[in-house]
């Protein structure tokens, strides 16, 4: 009987990215395992992580990872992120947030394609546009049909925020620079950041991430996540951090955060605002946002808008 060959899951259908913290990450028997002591035990448990069907591996305080452990992990192509207690800030990384696998049989065809409009200011203005566009687009899917959000009045037919959407829209089409761009988003973010805190009760809200409020700290925590999966897109298509065409004048990996903020503002913003609300632990908010990323194919909309981009250029509309 011929054996079959071992069929690798794709990242955009992977269901899970991990935060650990207290353990120790090895491998035994082939597979990779993390040992944590049990309190009040005087036996030790392992828990399986399943590499193979894993985006993005977060590890906070007192953890340790052996070498074989990231090898195996490598070969998965898992993202492994050193941060602080509850998955910020990061403390270790490559280029931006995300210590890379690496290899040289990634594909090439979209970092070609990249380049071909990338230096090209009014060709990468308008891939600009274009994120702007799906991020919206993505965002009144999510919201339409979330009842989660509904339930706490994230709601787009709502007369303030259908404003704000359309004249995001609006000044997102006529930006002649990145600079306008970048302000129109600016302002785009306040009117949410409001909408936010007052569909949850939470009027006196100021985005700060040193603040130690539970919705600026579900925020920050939860950007992380996005950024874990945006930086697991561009890895397996091959393009750089270092190209992006929004936040590149001030951080090398901006693409990173080019990519996440097609998503974050649909899921992790309401869920932090929720969640604070609710005085959710850590834990509980941040298997929430895992649960809403996975329910609403984030990673697969973020390989769709990344690919077209590369494909079409300054022609995408």
């Amino acid at each position: 009987m011929k054996s079959q060959k071992k069929r690798e899951i794709l990242h955009s259908k992977r269901g899970n990215l991990q935060y650990l913290e207290h353990c120790r990450v090895m491998v035994k028997d082939g597979r990779v395992l993390f040992l944590q002591a049990d309190p009040g035990q005087t036996d030790a448990r392992y828990w399986n992580i399943p590499v193979a069907n894993t985006t993005a591996v977060l590890l906070g305080p007192g953890t340790s990872i052996t070498q074989a452990a990231v090898r195996l992990m490598a070969e998965s192509g898992v993202m492994l992120g050193f941060c602080g207690g509850g998955g910020t800030p990061l403390l270790a990384s490559n280029e931006i947030e995300w210590i890379s696998p690496q290899s040289e049989y990634r594909p090439t065809e979209y970092i070609q394609s990249w380049m071909k409009f990338w230096f090209d200011d009014q060709k990468r203005l308008q891939v600009a546009r274009f994120f702007q566009a799906k991020r919206i687009e993505y965002l009144q899917r999510v919201w339409k049909k979330d009842l989660r959000l509904q339930e706490y009045g994230f709601d787009i037919e709502e007369m303030l925020l259908s404003r704000a959407l359309d004249a995001h829209q609006k000044y997102a089409k006529k930006a002649e620079s990145v600079t306008q761009l970048l302000a129109a988003e600016g302002r785009f973010a306040k009117e949410l950041y409001r909408h936010a805190a007052n569909a949850t009760g939470q009027n006196d809200f100021t985005r700060d991430p040193e603040s130690m409020d539970l919705a600026n700290q579900f925020l920050s925590h939860g950007n992380y996540l996005a950024y874990g999966s945006a930086a697991t897109c561009l890895w397996c298509l091959g393009i750089p951090h270092a190209f992006a065409v929004m936040h590149g004048k001030t951080r090398r990996g901006a693409l990173v955060f080019d990519v996440a903020d097609l998503v974050k503002d649909a899921i992790i913003l309401p869920l932090a605002f929720i969640g604070a609300s609710e005085g959710l632990l850590e834990r509980e908010f941040r298997q929430e946002c895992l649960d809403a990323l996975t329910r609403h194919e984030s990673l697969d909309f973020m390989f769709d808008v990344v690919k077209s981009a590369a494909r079409h250029g300054g022609s995408v509309s």
